[in-house]
C-alpha cells in the first residue's frame, strides 16, 4: 500500500531503478509510492551513488528497534502550539530535510534549516537544536557556522545573552542573490578561458555560449527576485471556510 512501509522488495526495485539511471519520481511510479516515500528513502541511506537494498533494510529496521525500546513520551508533555499532530510535525520536517539534502545541502546542515524553519519564533539556541535534534553540540556548532557563512542563518543575542541562530524573513532573497553571485563568477571565468582558447575555436565558442547563458539567467533570476521580495514579508490571505 502506499502509505505502508516500504519492504525489501521494494528496496531492491529501488536500488535497480537508479542502478538504471532512473529519478525518484520515476521509481516511485512504478512502485506505487509517493515520490517523496522514495526521496527520503534514498537520501536517508546513502543517496542515488550509494543506495544499498540489504543496508537500507537493516538500518530500517534498527531505527524501528530503537523506536520500540525508547520510553513513552511524557504525558504531561505540553502539547503542540494551535493544536497540531505531533507525529505530522516530525513526518513533516523530516520530508522537508529530505529535500533540502536532495538540493545539495549536507544532511546536519538541512536538519538544522528545517528545525528552524519550523519553529513559530524562527529562532532557536544552540542548546534547544541539540534538545530538539538529539545530536552533539559540536555537530550543531559545525552546521550553524556553515549556514552563517552562506547566509542563510544570521546570530543574534536575546535578553539573556544568549546566542540565538535565526532564519531571517529575507533568507530566500539573499539565496538567490549569492546563487547571482556565483554564476557571475562562471561567467568571468568562461570569458577569460575564450581569450586562453582563442576566439571562434570550437572550445572557445562552448565557453561564450555558457557564459551567455548565465549571464541570461542570472538577470532574470534578479528582476524576478526583486519583484517578488515583498512576498516574503506579505502575510497571505486566508481563504474563508
Amino acid at each position: 500500500m502506499p502509505g505502508g512501509r516500504l519492504t525489501q522488495q521494494e528496496r531492491q526495485q529501488i536500488a535497480l531503478g537508479l542502478a538504471d539511471g532512473l529519478a525518484c519520481a520515476e521509481i516511485a511510479r512504478r512502485l506505487d509510492r509517493p515520490t517523496s516515500t522514495i526521496t527520503r528513502e534514498v537520501m536517508r541511506n546513502g543517496g542515488p551513488t550509494a543506495y544499498r537494498a540489504d543496508l537500507a533494510h537493516r538500518a530500517t529496521e534498527r531505527r524501528a528497534h530503537r523506536r520500540t525500546q525508547t520510553a513513552p513520551r511524557d504525558p504531561q508533555a505540553p502539547a503542540q502550539a494551535y493544536g497540531r499532530d505531533a507525529e505530522a510535525v516530525r513526518e513533516y520536517e523530516e520530508s522537508l530535510t529530505t529535500v533540502m539534502m536532495a538540493s545539495g545541502l549536507p544532511k546536519m546542515m538541512s536538519r538544522v534549516m528545517a528545525c528552524l524553519t519550523l519553529t513559530d519564533a524562527g529562532s532557536l539556541t544552540a542548546s534547544e537544536l541539540v534538545q530538539r535534534l538529539q545530536v552533539s553540540p559540536a555537530s550543531v556548532s559545525k552546521a550553524v557556522a556553515f549556514l552563517d557563512s552562506q547566509g542563510m542563518i544570521r546570530r543574534e543575542r536575546d535578553e539573556r545573552r544568549r546566542e540565538r541562530y535565526v532564519i531571517d524573513d529575507d533568507i530566500w532573497y539573499q539565496s538567490m542573490m549569492a546563487s547571482v553571485r556565483a554564476n557571475a563568477q562562471i561567467v568571468e571565468i568562461a570569458r577569460q578561458g575564450v581569450g586562453v582558447l582563442g576566439p571562434e575555436t570550437p572550445a572557445a565558442v562552448r565557453l561564450e555560449n555558457i557564459a551567455r547563458f548565465l549571464d541570461f539567467v542570472g538577470e532574470s533570476l534578479i528582476r524576478a527576485a526583486e519583484q517578488a521580495r515583498e512576498v516574503l514579508h506579505t502575510k497571505a490571505e486566508t481563504p474563508s471556510p
